[in-house]
């Protein structure tokens, strides 16, 4: 596999966490106690900055999770701090360096865990399952997360939320509802993927002394404001044609927006080019309201466009450097077949959206056969679709839903969402970190589009493109809603921020 580039944060999972503790514990030879009081300290720290006032219960079970539970309760009451320890299970159930930290502990002894404990709390460590766990919960860990969800006191979760599953977002059962996590040595997948994304608040990486140089490759990552650097820049001497032809084909009676704000996009995210090819009866619209743009007028049926335009969208394809198929194309039988026809048939690098993918549901491997570069930006809904499953089983193993479309079709799959997913075809992920609630209206997916397509026009190798896109779309989506208000954003707003973006 491919290793990560610079511009992915590596998001190491559970696996790979525990070889890169085994290499600096074996190799290395970095004691385990020293790694968990580090673990501890940092934790202690950030859970006196966020309840520097008031009592502290912190829920120990009796895993490495729990040993660094325990370093903390140490740490904060050798600094003064009133701290009430809860244990899951008998002492004599703790081994190894748990154990260790159990017997250092100073002042009042561990009691048994008991909800009404945490009343009066300021701060509860959830210190009770680690990155190892997966699965559901069982009692009598279940029930201490429910009350801790119950109680009124922050919760900051220790490497991560318990029932969460480090390792792929997966929240099976009852699982910690966090303020922070503090996770240890580097962020891990599962707290950046729903639904474990929702559980996990802010996310404070501790440094616990492992060097660099670990012989673990992860293959997700979180993508890093310096994707930017990948994107070229109009230069001097730079001319039309050398930043990029996007061909955008879409539109159809009643979705008419979609195919326009593709364009501008494309547009704006830097397309030297852009051109609109769209049904002829309706190219009045189109000319009105592109004005950036040019526009290709495409044999149709009352808006709707069918198998007789696929040889006028090839021969437009051919002075285009990338092609965006799908938005407002619509489900007719006859564009479906059409929508089928030029994806197979275009030899230039393709971004596949909206009807262009339901015209592909249950088809995806036809999309295997092609030979130039393809992405496609399916919802949870629309990939549902395309692997022939529920969007609720999309939902609940989005990373491995995602690596599974793009291995059988051999594209760039972007799963859209705050969580955005990019997998490729040999399983590297990148993860958007989101945050931009206000692209949550209806043609955002649209722009996503226009502004893929322009980074494939770019030259850009799908995956790096992909991952632009998204990074792009996500903080001109913040600019927008910063400057706007999320809740009343629309599409065009964040078309308006990408120059923007692009500038900082």
């Amino acid at each position: 596999m491919t290793a990560l580039p610079g511009w992915l944060e590596p998001l190491p999972d559970a696996e790979q966490m525990r070889a890169t503790d085994a290499w600096a514990i074996d190799e290395l030879k970095i004691p385990s106690l020293d790694l968990m009081e580090r673990a501890g300290a940092g934790l202690a720290d950030a859970v006196a900055q966020r309840a520097p006032e008031g009592r502290i219960a912190v829920v120990c079970g009796k895993g490495n999770n729990g040993g660094d539970g325990l370093v903390a309760a140490r740490v904060l009451r050798t600094g003064g701090r009133d701290v009430d320890v809860l244990l899951i299970g008998a002492p004599e159930d703790f081994s190894g360096d748990a154990a260790e930290n159990l017997r250092r502990l100073s002042g009042d002894p561990p009691e048994a865990f008991a909800p009404e404990r945490l009343d009066g709390t300021t701060a509860i460590v959830d210190a009770l399952l680690g990155t190892g766990f997966s699965g559901v919960p069982r009692e009598p860990v279940a029930g201490a997360i429910e009350a801790i969800n119950a109680a009124e006191a922050l919760a900051i979760a220790t490497d991560v939320p318990s029932g969460v599953d480090a390792s792929t977002g997966t929240v099976e059962g009852a699982a910690v509802h966090a303020a922070e996590t503090v996770t240890f040595h580097s962020s891990k997948l599962g707290l950046w993927v729903r639904p474990g994304k929702d559980h996990v608040g802010e996310v404070r990486v501790i440094d616990i002394g492992i060097p660099p140089g670990a012989p673990v490759e992860p293959t997700a990552g979180l993508i890093l404001d310096s994707v930017r650097d990948e994107i070229p820049r109009r230069r001097a001497g730079s001319t039309k044609f050398s930043e990029g032809a996007v061909l955008v084909v879409g539109g159809s009676s009643g979705l008419t927006g979609a195919p326009s704000l593709a364009a501008e996009s494309a547009a704006r995210a830097g397309a030297g080019y852009v051109t609109a090819a769209i049904p002829g009866s309706l190219s009045l619209i189109f000319e009105i309201r592109l004005l950036e743009a040019m526009t290709r007028s495409l044999p149709d049926d009352d808006g709707a466009l069918g198998p007789e335009a696929v040889n006028a969208v090839l021969a437009a394809a051919e002075r285009a450097d990338a092609l965006v198929l799908g938005p407002g194309v619509g489900r007719a039988d006859a564009t479906q077949e059409f929508a089928r026809r030029v994806a197979a048939e275009a030899p230039l690098p393709l971004l596949l959206d909206a009807d262009g993918l339901n015209a592909h549901a249950g088809r995806l491997e036809s999309l295997a056969a092609r030979s130039a570069p393809t992405v496609l930006t399916p919802h949870a809904g629309e990939l549902a679709r395309l692997l022939e499953t529920e969007s609720a089983e999309i939902e609940r193993t989005r990373v491995e839903h995602a690596r599974r479309a793009a291995a059988a079709s051999g594209a760039v799959i972007v799963l859209k969402g705050d969580d955005s997913i990019v997998a490729d075809p040999g399983g590297r992920v990148a993860v958007s970190r989101g945050g931009s609630g206000g692209l949550a209206t209806a043609g955002t997916g649209d722009v996503l589009s226009g502004v893929t397509g322009a980074m494939l026009a770019k030259g850009l190798d799908p995956f790096t493109a992909a991952s632009a896109a998204v990074w792009l779309h996500s903080s001109a989506g913040a600019r927008a809603a910063a400057a706007r208000g999320a809740d009343g954003m629309i599409a065009s707003d964040v078309i308006e921020e990408l120059p923007g973006v692009l500038a900082e």
